[in-house]
């Protein structure tokens, strides 16, 4: 599975969940991530299998938007700029550990 893959479960209690109470945890979680500048994508990849990225592209996936849109919400800036201000170079071990990690996505 990548990361844009949406497996839905029967039953699910998340679908059930007040789209408003859903918005504003999302709300809080991509607060948190652009607060934590030092949690690289990469890293976030390798542990959970998502990142910044991702959640952009679900947000542009959801509501019809490009890419580029989608991720400068998450990030909070153009992602040209963020990547100036915060990208750093994966390292081989990043890389497997994300390869390794994205192998566990549904």
């Amino acid at each position: 599975m990548s990361c844009s893959d949406d497996p839905t479960t029967p039953n699910d209690a998340l679908d059930s969940l007040d789209d408003a109470v859903a918005a504003a945890a999302f709300r809080r979680l991509v607060r948190l991530l652009r607060h934590r500048s030092d949690a690289a994508n990469i890293d976030l990849m390798g542990l959970a299998g998502f990142c910044r990225n991702c959640l952009g592209d679900w947000i542009a996936e959801a509501g019809a938007l490009d890419k580029e849109t989608g991720r400068a919400i998450v990030h909070g800036m153009p992602t040209k700029e963020w990547k100036a201000s915060f990208h750093v170079a994966a390292t081989p071990e990043q890389l497997a550990r994300m390869e390794e990690s994205m192998a566990k996505n549904p």
